[in-house]
């Protein structure tokens, strides 16, 4: 008798439970963003009438619309006149510093001035569309402090993974070159040699590096170096690569030159960023390591434009501009894998869509290669491809609205009227 008792508990807890569970799942807010089009961009297919169903910051489910009715305590998007897709990824950007070009400038920040800057940069990248980026050098850490107040909802930005000081040499293009000896001025994440290159990966990560941003080669925006000369030795990039691997970071090495670039993929860095020197044994060695490649090439033509750079840059930029589109049209034919990143702040926040135009109609890819470099491939490179990249079931709920087809206009991207980030819409101009 009482093993019955007991079986009739359990049963009537069983289903209390079932019939708690079905009604938590009726009221549990949806929102239901209704798509003219979906573009997938796994395949390119752009199927009409879908609907993406979001309950909190993810995407739960998506249908035909015409199988997928409101039910009470819905919330219904309506871009039925629209082309839905992935908010786009930019895996370069220095969200915290600002489209200045004085030499003398940066010497004149100071956290508090930077923190400020990157607020603004956040707001404008979010609502160009980039609802995730990949932060690759900023000083102080304050980019450490923008990735954590956006985090916490106090202020409007994407998604970020965040480097903190990129490392590199004494007198190198990380460094500051531009005061005299007698300040004994160097850069904060200036480390020479391999147990000084071990401690700055090691303190990067103490205070909330997601990745670590190195200088393999020289620069163009620096005083005193060359693009093409290598800077890290092939043994102490082995050990930055080394030890945040070990502690779960991914390596982005600032190379412009074959050496530097050679000397990095060896290493095991993630990826090469720029790359304009690239030559083929760096692509044959990027392609049997599948080290990414991020060209940063759509500040090319805006420098060119618009760029008024001090005299000491200017044959730097006009030297690397010669060569870096070609050399990346090469690595591309060959296989390389690219990741669209733009080095934004070298020109202003928020064009970052156009950097897909460049690979598209100065490149050669396809549309939906060109828009899977700010998508797919950007996801991969970052590590969050359970999280962010298409839209799937399980991932956040960052999605884009465009007038018209990506897929036959890739310029498109650059006027994005309706953004939404973890379920929650930033941006909507879709009824003006």
């Amino acid at each position: 008798m009482r093993q019955a008792h007991h079986v009739k508990l359990y049963l009537f807890l069983f289903l209390l439970q079932i019939a708690f569970l079905s009604i938590h799942a009726q009221t549990t807010p949806r929102t239901l963003v209704r798509t003219g089009h979906l573009l997938d961009v796994k395949t390119g297919a752009e199927p009409a009438a879908q609907t993406i169903i979001v309950t909190g910051d993810r995407i739960t489910a998506i249908a035909p619309t015409a199988t997928t009715p409101k039910q009470a305590g819905d919330t219904e998007i309506d871009l039925t006149r629209y082309t839905v897709m992935p908010g786009l990824i930019d895996v370069h950007t220095h969200l915290t510093a600002a489209n200045n070009f004085d030499p003398y400038f940066e010497l004149s920040m100071t956290p508090a001035k930077e923190a400020i800057i990157g607020v603004e940069n956040a707001k404008v990248t979010l609502e160009a569309g980039f609802t995730t980026v990949r932060n690759v050098g900023a000083n102080d850490f304050t980019d450490v402090a923008l990735r954590d107040e956006i985090n916490a909802g106090h202020i409007l930005g994407p998604h970020m993974q965040v480097s903190g000081p990129a490392l590199g040499i004494t007198g190198g293009h990380m460094d500051e070159n531009l005061l005299p000896y007698e300040f004994h001025y160097h850069a904060e994440g200036v480390a020479d040699g391999i147990p000084a290159v071990q401690h700055q990966v090691r303190e990067n990560i103490k205070y909330g590096a997601d990745l670590i941003k190195i200088g393999a080669t020289g620069g163009v925006l620096s005083k005193g170096d060359d693009p093409q000369a290598s800077q890290y030795t092939l043994e102490e990039m082995q050990a930055i690569v080394a030890d945040a691997h070990r502690l779960g970071r991914k390596v982005a090495a600032h190379a412009h030159g074959a050496q530097g670039i050679l000397f990095a993929t060896e290493a095991g860095v993630d990826s090469i960023e720029h790359g304009s020197y690239i030559n083929d044994e760096d692509i044959a060695l990027m392609k049997k390591k599948g080290t990414y490649l991020v060209p940063t090439a759509y500040l090319v033509d805006w420098m060119q434009q618009y760029g008024n750079l001090p005299p000491f840059y200017q044959q730097k930029m006009k030297d690397v501009s010669a060569v870096e589109k070609q050399n990346a049209i090469k690595a591309i034919k060959a296989g390389v894998k690219i990741a669209l990143g733009t080095d934004a702040a070298v020109y202003p926040h928020g064009l970052n869509a156009h950097e897909v135009d460049v690979y598209v109609n100065q490149f050669g890819m396809s549309p939906l290669q060109g828009i899977q470099t700010g998508t797919l491939n950007a996801a991969d490179l970052m590590g969050w491809t359970d999280r962010v990249g298409s839209i799937d079931p399980g991932k956040w709920a960052d999605l884009i609205a465009i007038d018209g087809d990506p897929l036959k206009d890739v310029k498109l991207l650059q006027h994005v009227p309706f953004v939404m980030k973890s379920g929650v819409v930033y941006k909507d101009e879709t009824h003006k």
